[in-house]
């Protein structure tokens, strides 16, 4: 295993969570946190449970940095309705969360590299920013020379996730429509999301 996807991994341990529902986590073996004190948890309190959601959330978008997470929850609030399914819309909208979605790349860390490195177009045009937020209708899609990287096939052969019904994706043609922004409820997490909780933690 590389140190990269090694260090990725650790984030599950930490959590004591798959994220990301891959067959190789260690979580899979061992569902506890590392360290002596790994296995003695006592019972959280409600400030820990809502760092919790809070921390497994941003880790399962490839760590959105707090400063993103703020901005997406100020947003959020913005906006007239449930503030919760807002923010998962807004971070559901995210490039590199689309790009690993479409299965073009095999995970979301790999995604936010993938477009830093120019290999996604939007609207046929080069977009290399990951939290580039992508609206309702956009093609997204990998430029024609990079889809033959072994990356991508790894990807589109991996069994471990489907692509949800918010998009539309030509696997062969490494193309797709972005055809809405999802409820929480279409978002197939392999592990529970509390973004209510998130919203309490902001709001205190």
């Amino acid at each position: 295993m590389s140190k990269r996807l090694a260090s990725k991994y650790k984030i599950n341990r930490r959590l004591g969570l798959n994220l990301w529902g891959r067959d190789k986590s260690p979580v899979n073996k061992r569902a506890y946190g590392p360290g002596q004190h790994g296995q003695h948890k006592g019972k959280p309190t409600d400030y820990g449970t809502q760092l919790l959601a809070k921390q497994k959330l941003k880790a399962y978008y490839g760590n959105v940095s707090e400063k993103q997470l703020r901005k997406y929850y100020a947003e959020a609030i913005r906006r007239r309705g449930d503030t919760s399914e807002h923010l998962i819309g807004l971070l559901e909208s995210r490039l590199d969360a689309v790009v690993y979605r479409m299965k073009f790349v095999p995970t979301v860390f790999a995604s936010r590299q993938f477009i830093n490195h120019g290999h996604i177009l939007v609207n046929g045009k080069h977009v290399d920013i990951p939290s580039y937020l992508v609206k309702e209708g956009d093609i997204i899609s990998v430029r024609e020379k990079s889809r033959e990287l072994a990356i991508v096939a790894e990807a589109a052969a991996s069994t471990e996730r489907d692509i949800p019904e918010y998009l539309e994706v030509d696997q062969k043609a490494c193309s797709g429509k972005f055809i809405r922004v999802p409820k929480y409820a279409d978002v197939p997490y392999p592990v529970q999301m509390e973004p209510n909780l998130v919203v309490e933690f902001y709001s205190r």
